[in-house]
């Protein structure tokens, strides 16, 4: 009934358009549209907000695949056009003609006013909705730490308590500290490893006493090898192949199978799980991995769905623990989960991604977002031999420090000199010193839907910022331009209009463009205040 709805309502408001894309066809299941000159679009692909707005050659096709991030069905312009259909989209950009499809459900295109702004505002209210509330509040307020590049595939008890002594000892406040895969005996047998964590309970009790609140890293695979193996297979909780056998599906840690969503009863039984966690040990929330529409790809579910409503599924799963994280989802905007970007490398040209794929998520529904890690995720980039970047560091945690979110993983105390590691300190300073106005966006994004981080183009529509892709905006208030280049001493920053404010009360007053040093250990932002 929604996509009847859906194509009627486009339907009626673009009959022209859908007559000329759907020449020939026996389904209304593509649009065409021959783009003006000052015409931009974005798709809901996060890992591509790098590329975007979009230009000519590009292609992308999110059925089975939403590229490790978050994806969302959904196009929008510059000019207030929304393109949205419950199926995923295929999107080509060619000699100037934009084209998009789907296998299924037909495409639904509208229009709202004529800046992006009123396109996000209606897609938001009419496709996902804001739900009046965020995660955990202390995501937003304070720095996140994860084990993962300190402990890699050895979590244990010991050295989870060393990492968040030390975080302490170092001046760094406490937040939620995320305990990394292979803290369970196995996959799908969630509980602590007894030699690893002989007090598992003690461990979360002395956590919680030093102002942490602890997140368990989880995921819906189960290896074969796992003693709930059989019982739930026996019970149809897994996917199946095409021949009627558990599936085996290959992953980043070997093959394993995969719950089975569609069947209530197998979303009742990972909760059951991650229930126990939390009335057993004292565990605040978990960390949902894994759950790329890409693993769901040619398996058989007891209810016929897509790949991509595999992933939707789990990510409703989250929205039982308000202290969650999620990298992959599909189709969940609006609603309060913690969405982090998939996981950079230590290296200047992913540091330079941050930006621009945190202003799509934000964009396409998702504004609880996380910057990923401080340096980078990929622990390739940390082990033994790599070479550390210590300036990238600082410039990475300064990118971060003006975000919705913050996450450690690497110690900074470890791999930085205390010049640098001071830079960083005084990064987290300036998180804490706007700790309370972050909050407030977030509880306000919870309201409206709109993005904490937002783009000029968002915000002062057709004034040529719509390409303007390495500086953002916190709520109205705030406009941050990080240093996102190595060895760069100064950058040039675009003012809109109002007059802005830096910490040490210089003024400038926009439109303007302006080339302005930078210390080491200073990131460039502004505050709005009023003419004078």
């Amino acid at each position: 009934m929604k996509l009847r709805l859906c194509f009627l309502l486009a339907l009626l408001a673009f009959p022209g358009a859908f007559r000329a894309a759907t020449s020939g066809e026996t389904n209304f299941n593509r649009v065409a549209i021959a783009l003006a000159p000052d015409s931009y679009w974005w798709a809901g692909i996060i890992e591509h907000g790098f590329q975007m707005p979009l230009t000519n050659g590009y292609e992308a096709d999110l059925a089975g695949d939403t590229y490790g991030n978050q994806g969302q069905p959904l196009l929008l312009s510059s000019q207030g056009d929304v393109i949205w259909s419950e199926d995923a989209l295929e999107i080509q950009l060619s000699r100037g003609e934009l084209v998009v499809q789907t296998r299924n459900g037909p495409v639904c295109r509208a229009k709202s006013g004529a800046c992006l702004r009123k396109a996000f505002l209606y897609a938001s209210k009419t496709h996902f909705p804001p739900s009046g509330k965020i995660p955990n509040e202390l995501l937003f307020t304070a720095p996140q730490y994860n084990t993962w590049i300190e402990l890699m595939y050895d979590q244990n008890q010991k050295d989870v308590l060393k990492y968040a002594g030390a975080i302490r000892d170092h001046g760094l406040p406490p937040g939620v500290l995320m305990i990394d895969d292979c803290w369970q005996q196995n996959y799908g047998q969630w509980d602590f490893k007894r030699d690893k964590f002989p007090d598992a309970e003690a461990m979360v009790k002395r956590l919680h006493e030093q102002g942490f609140k602890v997140m368990l890293w989880i995921c819906p695979f189960v290896n074969s090898n796992c003693s709930c193996y059989q019982e739930l297979a026996a019970r149809n909780l897994l996917l199946k192949d095409r021949a009627g056998t558990v599936a085996s599906i290959k992953w980043w840690d070997g093959q394993s199978a995969l719950l089975d969503f569609t069947n209530p009863k197998a979303a009742a039984w990972f909760r059951a799980q991650l229930d126990r966690l939390q009335s057993v040990y004292g565990v605040d929330g978990f960390k949902f991995d894994a759950g790329d529409s890409s693993f769901y790809q040619d398996t058989v579910a007891s209810q016929p769905v897509s790949p991509n409503t595999q992933s939707e599924l789990y990510g409703k799963i989250g929205l039982n623990y308000p202290l969650n994280e999620y990298r992959a989802m599909w189709k969940m905007g609006g609603q309060p989960l913690a969405e982090r970007l998939r996981d950079k490398e230590h290296s200047w040209t992913d540091l330079g991604k941050l930006v621009p794929n945190l202003l799509l998520e934000g964009l396409m529904g998702y504004p609880f977002s996380c910057p990923d890690m401080i340096g980078g995720g990929e622990c390739k980039s940390f082990q033994a031999g790599a070479t550390i970047d210590q300036d990238l560091v600082v410039r990475s945690a300064q990118c971060h420090a003006l975000m919705p979110m913050m996450q450690f993983s690497v110690a900074p105390w470890r791999i930085l000199d205390t010049l640098h590691f001071q830079a960083v300190l005084k990064a987290v300073k300036v998180r804490q010193d706007n700790k309370d106005y972050i909050l407030s966006l977030a509880r306000q994004s919870a309201l409206t839907g709109e993005p904490m981080v937002r783009s000029l183009e968002y915000s002062f529509p057709h004034q040529g910022y719509a390409r303007i892709h390495d500086q953002f905006l916190l709520g109205d208030e705030i406009l941050v331009a990080p240093i996102l280049e190595k060895a760069a001493c100064k950058r040039e920053v675009t003012f809109p209009a109002g007059a802005w404010e830096d910490g040490a009360g210089r003024r400038y007053d926009g439109p303007a463009r302006v080339w302005l040093p930078v210390a080491e250990d200073e990131l460039c932002y502004f505050r709005k205040v009023g003419r004078r």
